[in-house]
């Protein structure tokens, strides 16, 4: 470009270092490529022939861009970048590499073993979840967060065996469980429980971000309910396992995956998934609580119940009767600890 405008003028090299005030030398390595022109040269060239110092700088922009693009070095890297950050469009990669899921060092090896987690043959291709995803709160797809728990999901469940499918039996499960897991450490029970009626449950630590406590879905025609754990209490881990076999009852995954996420469950089919959960968590309406309500009268009315009394504070509170700060949940029991066993 330089040297057009040189001849275009019938200016010399050494005639155009004169203009400039410059050694001829460095015109001649600014013209072969040798010198980078930097701001005060670029502002001297645009001074004599009566352009834009910018003009100049661009040039020599797009000139070090393309030899940096000649260079085989150069491009393994920038290809590396252009990896690393598909890997983590599709899927939170410090987490599975904080989790052991992930583990190649170079992008190449994480690539391939993303690839084979979300069941993808191509890393530019989109996971395919099991049948059409739905959330429960919003019309909207996944995120790519939602997308690697759920495929996490999947393959643990691809692992696991399970009797033929009852769904009276299922039934008759549900509403029992509550009584079951009256000790929270009945918790370490459950998916053994679940595969005596065909059912595969298993427990992956929510993403953050990932706002899940639970999904269900069939794959390869088996009902499968994964839990996050997200709420910690006993009570509300109960009711979110209660909640996806209620969906699952209920027939709601014959044509889609369902994630629940948050309260707001507003659909039509979560609120018929949660009535149903409430009835298996208490089959009774509570007796009219005292106006002042108190450890013996909650504790009197989890053993009619045969349940433990942290479902009864759950249940007052999500009724509005009792505060959520109320210290009858103080010390409430977690069993986060039991579902990693699983």
């Amino acid at each position: 470009m330089l040297a057009e405008e040189l001849e275009a003028r019938g200016w010399t090299q050494a005639e155009f270092a004169e203009i400039l005030g410059r050694p001829a030398q460095v015109i001649s390595e600014i013209m072969s490529g040798r010198k980078e022109i930097t701001r005060d040269s670029a502002a001297q060239i645009a001074a004599a022939l009566g352009t834009s110092a910018q003009l100049w700088l661009n040039h020599q922009d797009i000139y070090h861009l393309w030899k940096q693009g000649q260079d085989a070095g150069t491009r393994k890297q920038l290809d590396d970048v252009r990896l690393r950050a598909r890997l983590n469009e599709l899927a939170p990669l410090s987490v599975l590499r904080k989790r052991g899921l992930i583990t190649g060092a170079t992008p190449q090896e994480q690539a391939a073993e993303l690839c084979r987690l979300l069941e993808i043959d191509d890393i530019e291709q989109q996971p395919q979840l099991p049948m059409a995803a739905r959330r429960s709160n919003v019309d909207e797809r996944p995120t790519p967060t939602q997308d690697t728990w759920l495929a996490c999901v999947r393959l643990q469940a691809r692992q696991r065996q399970v009797a033929n499918f009852s769904l009276d039996r299922l039934r008759d499960l549900a509403g029992n469980l509550s009584r079951m897991l009256r000790d929270p450490a009945a918790f370490e029970t459950l998916p053994a429980l679940l595969a005596e009626v065909g059912v595969v449950l298993v427990h992956v630590e929510a993403f953050p971000s990932s706002k899940i406590d639970g999904a269900s879905f069939l794959l390869d025609g088996v009902p499968v309910i994964g839990l996050s754990g997200r709420g910690h209490r006993m009570d509300k881990v109960l009711f979110t396992l209660l909640h996806e076999i209620a969906h699952i009852v209920l027939d709601h995954i014959a044509d889609g995956l369902i994630i629940d996420e948050g309260d707001n469950h507003h659909l039509d089919r979560e609120k018929d998934a949660d009535r149903l959960a409430r009835e298996w968590a208490l089959p009774a309406p509570l007796p009219a609580a005292p106006e002042r309500i108190g450890q013996n009268w909650l504790t009197a009315v989890a053993n009619s119940f045969g349940v433990h009394p942290i479902v009864v504070v759950g249940r007052l509170q999500n009724d509005g009767k009792l505060n959520w700060r109320s210290l009858l949940a103080k010390d409430a029991p977690t069993v986060t600890g039991f579902l990693r066993l699983w």
